[in-house]
């Protein structure tokens, strides 16, 4: 959390920088309209590439725009509490996130936890964790996804053949000789991060402050947790409402689409100007190569309401239930149990050990467990694929604070020598300040004034939490009794 707030408070200097060296003037930017603005477009923002909504099968468009309004009517999409500046907020956009089972996606210190897509033959009968109309739902941006997926690498590929071809000083082209550049492995969109805005339900939308582009539904950003140079698909599709009365699906029917725009300009510069590109109903859009690192985009609002599926290939090295659950069986490992007695132990005490287990033990409780119950009850409500997983990491985390039990009663152990007690101690130390810092911060944000306006049923519950009067555990909730019991050993020694 201290890393992402330093990321944001640099952000905000940038951006202090930037106006300030406007002086309150704007930096010219071109649509389509404007003389100059092809030429723009190829020459500082060739990542960027559209496909109209006519160049998609219009059976997609159907398929897809049904599935985003049964989404919407079933409550799957809702507004984040996010961390922004060392404070929480209410995203203006609501927001739902599907991709392949098990993924999740982080983003302003939140974790968001996948409704599983249901690839083609996948979901149905008894263990189904949605019901038909859900699966039906989630299987169209599946389908659409997959189109994605093999669209993009067409036109990687065509580009790549078109460049081979191109010898700009007249030869014969790339020497036998030279090996072939390898061609970048095709996309594999894993998420989608479906977002819903309606101007009429936002209030105080915020001006666009560089280029004076109009109002903004989302702000200047890049996309977060994406694999590097990873390509971005995204879908864009006006409408009336959300109560399923659509939009055109090639941008031909009455609801203005163009109204919509996406603004792009190159992060951190006043010189080059922005690029605002209308969307019509159906539109869709690829940020591509490294278009989303070296440039920022915004959403700038329509008259109308606004769906939009961002598919995206996040990176999930620490992002997936098999990454964690692997993590947890890595900290137990240092757990033994007497085959006769039922005993606890550990295997190991050295500083290297205790280290691993408790540092998996705190991205256990506040990366997952902590983050999904943040959540309320927003996945089991409509979803029940996170609900046996979860019991599960909370089990092996509880067996973690067993271990943590174990590594305070070596630390205190008067039979051990002065110099391994200390280094149990320091190692231990540091763990717990750090976990008793981050379950206060938590427990902070789900009693915040924000947070105290959600139903029920969306509220954020403080879990795991324990208090006097629950079952026993082998640690308090509390943990500064603790911290001062380690904190006086360590002066005695």
């Amino acid at each position: 959390m201290k890393r992402s707030g330093d990321s944001e408070r640099k952000k905000k200097r940038k951006r202090q920088k930037l106006l300030q060296e406007l002086g309150g003037q704007h930096i010219p930017f071109l649509s389509p309209s404007d003389p100059g603005f092809q030429q723009l477009w190829e020459s500082s923002y060739s990542g960027l590439a559209l496909r109209p909504a006519g160049s998609l099968p219009a059976d997609l468009h159907d398929r897809v725009q049904t599935a985003l309004h049964t989404l919407q009517r079933r409550g799957c999409l809702q507004r984040d509490l996010v961390r922004i500046r060392g404070r929480d907020v209410f995203t203006a956009v609501s927001r739902a996130l599907l991709g392949r089972p098990g993924h999740t996606y982080r983003y302003l210190g939140t974790r968001l936890f996948a409704i599983p897509w249901h690839e083609e033959g996948e979901g149905a009968g008894e263990g189904a964790c949605c019901d038909a109309e859900l699966r039906q739902a989630c299987r169209s941006l599946w389908e659409l996804n997959s189109y994605f997926c093999e669209d993009v690498e067409r036109r990687e590929t065509a580009g790549r053949e078109g460049e081979k071809d191109e010898d700009p000083e007249g030869g014969q082209g790339t020497s036998q000789a030279e090996p072939p550049e390898a061609a970048p492995p095709a996309p594999q969109f894993n998420i989608t991060l479906l977002n819903y805005m309606d101007p009429a339900a936002m209030n105080d939308l915020k001006e666009e402050p560089y280029y004076g582009m109009g109002k903004m539904a989302v702000s200047w950003h890049h996309d977060e947790n994406l694999s590097p140079q990873s390509p971005v698909a995204v879908y864009n599709y006006s409408c009336k409402d959300d109560k399923g009365d659509k939009g055109g699906s090639s941008g031909d029917s009455d609801v203005d689409g163009a109204s919509w725009r996406v603004g792009l300009k190159v992060a951190w510069d006043i010189h080059t100007p922005g690029l605002a590109l209308p969307l019509r109903s159906g539109d869709c859009y690829y940020m591509r190569d490294d278009l989303n690192r070296t440039h920022q985009h915004c959403v700038l609002a329509g008259e109308t309401a606004r769906f939009s599926s961002t598919h995206r290939v996040a990176e999930c090295s620490t992002g997936t239930l098999e990454y964690i659950q692997r993590r947890c069986r890595e900290a137990l490992e240092n757990l033994q149990a007497d085959p006769d007695t039922g005993t606890k132990s550990l295997r190991s005490l050295l500083p290297s050990a205790i280290q691993l287990s408790e540092e998996i033990h705190n991205e256990v409780e506040f990366e997952w467990l902590r983050q999904y119950w943040f959540q309320g009850q927003r996945c089991a409500k409509f979803c029940s694929w996170w609900t046996k997983p979860m019991e599960q990491l909370e089990e092996s985390w509880g067996q973690m604070e067993s271990m943590t039990q174990l590594v305070l009663a070596a630390a205190e152990d008067e039979g051990s020598t002065d110099d391994r007690r200390r280094e149990v101690a320091e190692t231990l130390l540091n763990a717990l300040t750090d976990r008793q810092e981050q379950r206060q911060t938590w427990r902070d944000r789900c009693q915040s004034s924000l947070a105290q306006t959600l139903p029920p049923e969306e509220a954020p519950v403080n879990r795991p939490y324990w208090g006097e009067d629950d079952p026993p555990m082998p640690l308090p909730f509390d943990l500064t009794d603790i911290i001062s019991r380690v904190e006086s050993l360590l002066w005695r020694l």
